[in-house]
C-alpha cells in the first residue's frame, strides 16, 4: 500500500515502486535514493549497470547483499580491470570523462536551491573499482568528477571525496552540485571504473553532515 506523508508527499514500499516513473523528493535539504531505483540508464553499450539479482552468485555478492540498504545494489559490468596489473582501456573499462559510459538517471524534485554535497555508499575491493562521476541535468561539473574511495575495502562505505593529482585518495567537501532552480531535476551518475558496486546516494546542504550505516530512507514523491 502507498501511504500519504506530510505535505502531500508519498512514501512507497520498495516492492511497489515503479522505477521508470519514480520521482524522489528533497526535504529539509536532504535527498536519499537507493541506487537500484534509477529511472533509466543510457550509454550502456560498452558497460551496463546490473541490479544485484542479475549478478552471478559468489561470496562477495552475497556479503554485499546482506549488508546493502534495501538488500539490493547495482554493479557496472563486465569488470575487466580488477587489479592494477590489468590493462587500462580508456573509454571501455576506465574513463575520466563524465557522461561517457554507463549513465544512471534519477528524477528528483528539489524544494530548495543551493549547493548539495553528494555522498555515495559503495563497496570496493581494490584500487580499480572505486571511482564514479556525478552530474545534474545536462551538466557534469568539475565538482562532480572523480569521486574516490580508499577506506573501507570489502564493506559498504560512505564517501564524498574528489580524487586529485596530488591526493589520490580524495579531498573531502569537494563533491557537490549546485541546484539553481526549484522543481524537477535529473541527478546522474556515470562510470569511472568498471566493477563499481553502488548501494545508495545522499545529497545534503549541510557540508559537515556524515552519513552513517544505511542512513536516511528514500522519499518518493511519485512512482506510478
Amino acid at each position: 500500500m502507498i501511504s500519504t506523508a506530510c505535505q502531500g508527499q508519498v512514501t512507497t514500499p520498495d516492492e511497489n515502486l515503479n522505477r521508470e516513473n519514480a520521482v524522489f523528493i528533497e526535504r529539509d535539504g536532504v535527498v536519499a535514493v537507493e541506487a537500484e531505483h534509477f529511472n533509466k540508464q543510457t550509454k550502456s553499450e560498452v558497460r551496463e549497470w546490473f541490479v544485484s539479482d542479475k549478478l552471478g552468485e559468489n561470496d562477495l555478492v552475497q556479503k554485499s547483499l546482506t549488508e546493502a540498504s534495501n538488500k539490493d545494489f547495482i554493479q557496472i559490468m563486465p569488470d575487466t580491470r580488477v587489479t592494477h596489473d590489468d590493462e587500462v582501456v580508456r573509454g571501455e573499462n576506465f574513463t575520466n570523462k563524465p557522461g561517457q559510459l554507463g549513465i544512471l538517471h534519477y528524477k528528483v524534485r528539489f524544494n530548495e536551491t543551493g549547493r548539495f554535497y553528494v555522498w555515495v555508499r559503495a563497496f570496493s575491493t581494490g584500487s580499480e573499482d572505486n571511482g564514479l562521476h556525478v552530474g545534474l541535468d545536462e551538466d557534469w561539473p568539475e565538482s562532480g568528477k572523480k569521486m574516490q574511495w580508499c577506506e573501507g575495502r570489502n564493506e559498504w562505505t560512505w564517501a564524498s571525496k574528489q580524487r586529485t593529482k596530488e591526493e589520490h585518495c580524495g579531498i573531502p567537501y569537494k563533491i557537490y552540485v549546485d541546484v539553481k532552480t526549484k522543481g524537477l531535476h535529473e541527478v546522474k551518475f556515470s562510470m569511472r571504473e568498471d566493477g563499481f558496486r553502488f548501494d545508495k546516494f545522499l545529497m545534503t546542504k549541510d557540508s559537515l553532515y556524515i552519513p552513517q550505516g544505511k542512513d536516511i530512507k528514500e522519499r518518493v514523491a511519485r512512482s506510478k
